[in-house]
């Protein structure tokens, strides 16, 4: 049962019960008064907590907003860029956050705290005070009547009369007392259940809002919240991709690292330790130098670096090479040591050493060494055991023989493109259809081939070109709207560096294109969408020539190409843009696509210019496979990976063949389809992409010109310097 009523009646009776149900009430709101103090120091404590909340909430955003990550490369793809603008977002949000929190604190302090505290001391105080003054008055009415109880019966009447009076006086006080503070006691019982529960009711009613707040921030912040994740997906996507491509390229250099050392025509550079020669007695020292030797002005930089002093770097010194001869251990007690002749030091002979063999011969060849070469050091390429894919019309039967088969027999099948065939069934079936005997094999109806077989064959027959179906020679320019621009620029880019491809090429795409935009209108059947097939078809379609790390880091750009192809393969297909803006970056003239150095399928002597004169036989390993630029297994889609790892190691290099010629040979077969030589000019610039061939800018003359033994190649000087020179690159003068 709860408090008994205080009834006005006994304030007259003043009975024990009576006193008991005021000790009641009153034991009650001091219970009532401890409460609200222990809540208003815990509410103070719960608002200084949730401040420091706020201020490392704060702190915690800050550092949000202020971190951009790094990438790598020369731009960032648009779910990088969102990826990089998130943590701004994210500190946006928390601030917004951490702002409806600090509004949420001053409405608790204004709301719960302050009126808590009022009602404390305005009320619960002021009962206590009634109920001293109360006890006071107890006191002195039962003093007074308990006097004058005891005096004595013998007064004078007058004396006895004043003293009734005093009392009854007092009496009435007293009563008059008690019931203001029953009344009191009473009006604060009922006071309390809204002076405490209201404020309470604010407080929640403030919590409420605080987290409505952050719902609709939540909710508004649910958008971003969804495209991002769409941008993280897309960005491991890429990146499992580019990390199975980044460790086979760092396999094949841990395996043949002297193949990937020279990655520019231009330059060469690597370690070199350097004699210094000291005064008698010291003798001379050997000093690690990083050196950079650049090939067309014979200029050496080093660099002294120690790795062992934190990597310190020291001062660069350059030198003019005017010769390099090999050092012999009969002659130095050192192994793949070289003598350098500086010209800007007459008579100063600098003597440094290699590393290894290997490296040895590295330099050797660089710096124009006296020392002959046995063997050639680029890169070497295999090709598929038998295969021999080319642009022709046999290639093109079979991309729409095997598009017509999976439309008809596939086009719902899961993972279509990306769920790879049996690596030997595909080298049979590619070999089977690109082979002119054989290749009127109708797949849409051959049971023979099931469906991930074809989309595999199909796939190889385009990395397996002489030239990847974008070609090397437009890649930069289709990869630099991926990297910035609004999506019409992009569009228009792309749709105008199509129509630069040669016809055959733009043929293919757009079958390919229109193939693969009808892959992903059946996404919801297939799992392939626009983005999915981007991945896939990106590295099969366009490539580099030079296979680097930093050409591995475009594939994400290689992979939006794709998907604009895709996505607007209508209009970019049907008919050629009216004008194309010019890139900054790009030529007024863009170069056409070199002539592959493979036109038939039959074997042909390898035509070589090499002002050495080394003996072709030397390097007929290099033979055709140098035209190829990219190893077919490595610059795949993800799933292509795995599917090629069998097919690479059945694949062979070239034979050596009877019939190479030395170059004096080659010289004058060309020489007999020409009465004279000539001249020709430069209508686009070339960079060499091997020793025979020269490099040049658009406006270059070039003298004695005539053709090669090499289809769609011609021979000429420039700068006192001869070698093969693109013909589609040149008119004749």
């Amino acid at each position: 049962m709860g408090l008994h009523p205080l009834e006005f009646s006994e304030c007259y009776l003043d009975s024990p019960c009576f006193r008991e149900k005021i000790k009641a009430h009153e034991a009650e709101l001091d219970k009532t008064n401890r409460f609200i103090k222990e809540l208003y120091k815990d509410g103070k404590n719960l608002i200084n907590a949730t401040k420091q909340l706020g201020m490392a909430q704060r702190k915690f955003a800050h550092l949000l907003g202020e971190f951009q990550f790094e990438y790598i490369g020369d731009a960032k793809t648009d779910d990088e860029k969102c990826i990089d603008e998130s943590l701004q977002e994210f500190s946006s949000f928390l601030r917004n956050l951490e702002d409806q929190r600090e509004l949420m604190m001053r409405n608790i302090t204004e709301t719960l705290m302050k009126p808590l505290e009022k009602f404390r001391k305005d009320h619960l105080g002021t009962v206590r005070a009634e109920r001293k003054k109360y006890e006071k008055e107890t006191e002195k009415y039962y003093s007074s009547l308990e006097k004058l109880l005891n005096m004595s019966a013998k007064k004078k009447e007058p004396q006895l009369q004043e003293a009734d009076i005093q009392v009854e006086t007092m009496r009435q006080h007293f009563q008059e007392e008690s019931l203001d503070y029953v009344c009191k006691l009473q009006e604060i019982q009922e006071r309390k259940k809204f002076e405490c529960v209201e404020p309470m009711l604010a407080f929640f009613q403030t919590v409420f809002t605080f987290y409505h707040q952050g719902f609709e921030l939540a909710k508004d912040f649910d958008h971003y919240k969804r495209a991002l994740q769409i941008n993280i997906q897309n960005t491991r996507s890429r990146f499992e991709g580019a990390r199975s491509e980044v460790y086979e390229l760092m396999k094949r250099i841990r395996e043949t690292p002297q193949e990937y050392r020279q990655t520019s025509p231009i330059s060469c550079e690597g370690y070199l330790y350097v004699q210094e020669k000291r005064p008698p007695p010291f003798g001379s020292s050997w000093v690690k130098r990083y050196c950079t030797f650049v090939k067309e002005q014979k200029i050496l930089h080093m660099v002294t670096f120690d790795h062992r002093s934190g990597g310190k770097i020291g001062e660069t010194e350059s030198v003019t090479l005017k010769s390099c001869l090999r050092k012999t251990t009969d002659m130095f007690d050192r192994r793949f040591c070289l003598d350098l002749d500086i010209t800007d030091r007459p008579g100063t002979v600098l003597t440094v050493q290699a590393l290894s063999e290997d490296d040895h011969k590295f330099w050797m060849q660089a710096m124009g060494g006296k020392e002959p070469i046995g063997h050639y050091l680029g890169r070497t390429y295999s090709k598929e055991r038998g295969i021999d894919a080319q642009l022709d019309d046999v290639g093109l039967s079979f991309v729409k023989n095997s598009i017509s088969a999976i439309e008809t027999r596939g086009i719902n099948d899961q993972g279509l493109y990306r769920v790879v065939g049996v690596s030997s069934k595909v080298q049979k079936l590619l070999s089977l259809m690109i082979d002119e005997k054989s290749s009127e094999v109708d797949l849409s109806t051959s049971e023979d081939w099931d469906v991930k077989t074809i989309t595999s064959a199909l796939k190889l027959y385009l990395r397996s070109l002489p030239e990847p179906l974008m070609t090397y020679g437009l890649y930069k320019e289709f990869i630099s709207p991926a990297k910035g621009g609004s999506p019409e620029t992009r569009i228009q880019a792309v749709h105008c560096l199509v129509h630069k491809l040669p016809e055959r090429n733009r043929q293919v795409l757009g079958l390919l294109m229109k193939h693969l935009a009808n892959v992903a209108a059946h996404s919801k059947q297939n799992l392939m969408t626009v983005a999915n097939l981007g991945v896939v078809f990106g590295p099969t379609l366009m490539r580099p020539q030079e296979e680097t790390v930093a050409a591995i880091m475009d594939l994400k750009f290689q992979n939006i190409v794709v998907e604009i192809l895709i996505e607007h393969h209508e209009k970019i297909f049907a008919d050629a843009p009216e004008s194309c803006p010019l890139s900054p970056a790009a030529p007024v003239f863009s170069a056409p696509t070199r002539q592959s150095k493979k036109l038939s399928r039959q074997n042909r002597p390898l035509a070589v210019y090499n002002p050495q004169a080394l003996d072709i036989q030397n390097v007929s390993a290099v033979g055709d496979s140098s035209s190829l630029t990219t190893d077919e297994t490595s610059m795949g889609s993800n799933e292509s990976v795995s599917s090629q790892s069998s097919s690479a190691s059945a694949s062979e290099m070239p034979t050596e063949r009877s019939d190479h010629a030395p170059l004096s040979t080659s010289l004058s077969s060309g020489s007999n389809s020409n009465v004279t030589s000539r001249k020709a000019k430069a209508v686009y610039p070339c960079e060499a992409e091997h020793d025979s061939e020269l490099s040049f800018q658009v406006g270059a003359i070039f003298n004695a010109v005539i053709q090669s033994r090499e289809p769609g190649w011609l021979e000429g000087e420039l700068e006192g310097k001869r070698g093969l020179i693109p013909e589609n690159y040149v008119e004749m003068l």
